[in-house]
């Protein structure tokens, strides 16, 4: 079985067996039955499932570092692919897979290329989509147990042409996070609305009010998001409730930008409180970390796409997404680039959603950039 057909079977039996943030158990024993297969050492249970192998070659004291994600989301598949997820609700909605098994092929790369000297950290890190498998790595002693001087790390990119290298120069991803309004009043029955003070109301102005935050309140040369996406209140049509709960994430490039995003909503809703005769309860989580690429390690990346042959874009604008390698970045140097996943159809849709699929095609593209650019990072 050739190079190219060995990951895509790889990457479709990951695609049918997903497994949510925390729970790779399957997974992570996948990858290490790989990863022994390439009679490659690692560590297992890194801060979770997480795993991180280790190649060596003797003659430089140099590191890089190359990290892959490896959970899937709570979403059901309506995709039609005869590998489609066989777990109820869980689905590869974010590549994943693509990019895990991408990182078992620049492991089999590197593996068998003697052109290099130095040490790659091979990086599968759980729990990505609840943002919490960075974090725990990292308070397991990945940098102290398996050093490295500098990072690189790919996402495949949807919209963008297939095998398309981009690479950026300082932010990638924002930093995100969830905020949460609940406004209590006091209930009745919908008859005598003027015996009540209805959160419902309240929470329709201050929904309303809201999107005055980024146009009104932010700097228009500060990029920013926020959006509410789930709104509860009430049980029935015959009775005005006691609370209506808003949540909603914030995302920025800069957390002072956050900080002052966190006060205006805290300003408007005890303002739209005091108006209805209702409370507001406002909870502003302080938000992760933007996902910066540095300048030095983006020309490395760049080059490495150079090297293998692929189209490079050093245009294309960053995202408000968040991602959690922004925590490793904040720790070493590095960059994370977008592999492009080609355009769009009904058939692979758009990250998260519930028909997207990881292109294999672009699986030798990604491994061989990841290949190429730790062998790059080693150079002095």
């Amino acid at each position: 079985m050739n190079f190219e057909q060995r990951l895509t079977d790889w990457r479709r039996h990951l695609h049918a067996h997903p497994e949510l943030s925390f729970a790779e158990v399957e997974t992570a024993r996948f990858v290490s039955e790989r990863l022994t297969e390439m009679a490659i050492a690692h560590q297992r249970d890194v801060g979770g499932h997480g795993i991180v192998a280790t190649l060596s070659r003797a003659g430089s004291n140099r590191s890089v570092g190359l990290r892959a994600d490896m959970d899937a989301l709570p979403i059901t598949e309506t995709g039609t692919v005869g590998y489609a997820s066989t777990n109820p609700g869980v689905m590869h909605a974010c590549g994943h897979d693509g990019h895990t098994v991408a990182l078992l092929g620049a492991a089999e790369l590197l593996a068998a290329d003697q052109g290099w000297t130095g040490t790659v950290q091979l990086i599968f890190e759980p729990a990505e989509e609840r943002g919490g498998g960075a974090k725990a790595m990292l308070a397991d002693g990945l940098l102290e147990r398996f050093p490295m001087d500098r990072l690189f790390a790919f996402h495949n990119w949807p919209g963008l042409e297939a095998g398309t290298v981009a690479v950026h120069t300082g932010p990638v991803f924002a930093a995100g996070g969830p905020f949460y309004v609940t406004l209590h009043g006091k209930p009745g029955h919908a008859a005598t609305p003027h015996l009540t003070h209805d959160p419902i109301v309240a929470a329709g102005h201050f929904l309303v009010a809201l999107q005055t935050v980024v146009s009104r309140t932010v700097n228009p040369l500060d990029p920013a998001v926020v959006t509410v996406g789930k709104i509860a209140g009430g049980v029935v049509t015959n009775q005005i409730p006691s609370s209506v709960e808003i949540a909603g994430t914030i995302r920025t490039y800069d957390l002072a930008v956050r900080r002052q995003i966190a006060e205006a909503i805290t300003r408007i809703a005890d303002g739209v409180g005091a108006s209805f005769g209702v409370t507001a309860e406002v909870n502003v989580d302080p938000g992760g970390q933007v996902c910066i690429n540095a300048a030095a390690e983006a020309d490395i990346a760049a080059a490495a796409a150079v090297d293998i042959g692929a189209v490079l874009r050093r245009d294309v604008p960053p995202t408000m997404a968040g991602d959690d390698m922004s925590y490793l970045l904040k720790e070493r140097p590095g960059a994370y680039v977008w592999i492009g996943n080609g355009l769009p159809t009904s058939k692979d849709g758009e990250l998260h959603g519930p028909a997207y699929d990881f292109n294999d095609a672009i699986l030798p593209v990604a491994a061989k950039w990841m290949a190429t650019v730790a062998k790059r990072g080693l150079q002095p």
